[in-house]
């Protein structure tokens, strides 16, 4: 388990030995086109070191990488700002977000689908402006309005990914609870299932709802994200979200057993025609 700097680093230093190794190319000859001691090119590809963005072009130039949303999405790993307007907004709030947080905006930004489990909350992509301020208000001690409203300014920002012009492909199972449990009154409460039926019509959206009635599973154990992301499945990862960190997972096995388990939710789930009715059901005061 790692921090979200750590995982890009290997993830990045991963890719690339790939893509150098598909080039026909050993490690000092890679070195060589670019001016480069040996070394360098071996402590990029373990994620011994960090990298920056001009050389990781540099590399995609020598190993003739062409695809632009591949080129876009290594140069976020690497940090770059100028990988597209669209995936650098949230450093107008660095002031503000922890790096923690911004970490996973990064990754939500640039992930072609998301598995989500949640057990207590709206996932933010889905929540209401008045849902996502009671939540926020809730987590974070302390708070002044002028913080609050940036927080939710920022939660309301992320749900751009569902609108672009290739929107982020989200599946998301919601444990019961996460609908029962009236956050911020009666009038937020039904405002947001409201917005949970709108969001389950988009196509780029499928959730569905765990039942009490379906007894102990697998999820029992905390919620959790899965991030996939294009060009590359090797650049998957999974996101434990904590009270005061986030704990990225990379290992193959990892992401096996939590792809396994998400399966296994969503097959004791309701189906997402069900879960409307469900959602209108509890809603109604059913």
């Amino acid at each position: 388990m790692q921090n979200g700097p750590a995982v890009r680093r290997r993830k990045l230093g991963a890719e690339l030995r790939m893509l150098r190794t598909g080039a026909g190319l050993t490690s000092g000859e890679a070195a060589g086109l670019v001016g480069w001691h040996q070394s360098k090119v071996s402590r990029i590809e373990t994620g011994a070191s960090g990298v920056k963005p001009a050389d990781v072009r540099s590399l995609l130039d020598a190993y003739g990488v062409q695809d632009r949303h591949l080129r876009e999405l290594l140069l976020m790993l690497a940090g770059s700002e100028d990988a597209g307007d669209r995936h650098r907004w949230w450093h107008a709030y660095r002031g503000v977000l922890p790096p923690t947080y911004r970490d996973f905006i990064s990754l939500e930004s640039q992930a072609s689908a998301m598995r989500t489990l949640e057990t207590t909350v709206v996932p933010g992509l889905l929540q209401t402006p008045e849902y996502a301020r009671a939540v926020t208000r809730a987590a974070v001690h302390g708070l002044d309005e002028e913080r609050l409203d940036t927080l939710v300014e920022v939660r309301l920002a992320r749900q751009d990914v569902l609108r672009s012009s290739r929107p982020l492909k989200l599946c998301a199972v919601l444990d019961e609870a996460v609908l029962r449990r009236e956050v911020g009154g009666p009038e937020v409460m039904a405002r947001q299932l409201e917005r949970l039926t709108e969001a389950a019509r988009l196509p780029q959206v499928r959730l569905q709802v765990l039942p009490f009635g379906a007894g102990a599973h697998v999820g029992l154990t905390g919620p959790f994200v899965i991030f996939s992301f294009p060009s590359t499945s090797d650049l998957d990862v999974v996101v434990l979200d904590q009270l005061t960190s986030s704990l990225y997972l990379e290992r193959k096995e990892d992401l096996q057993a939590y792809s396994e388990a998400f399966d296994t939710l969503r097959f004791h789930a309701l189906s997402p025609e069900d879960t409307l009715d469900y959602i209108a059901g509890i809603g109604d005061g059913a």
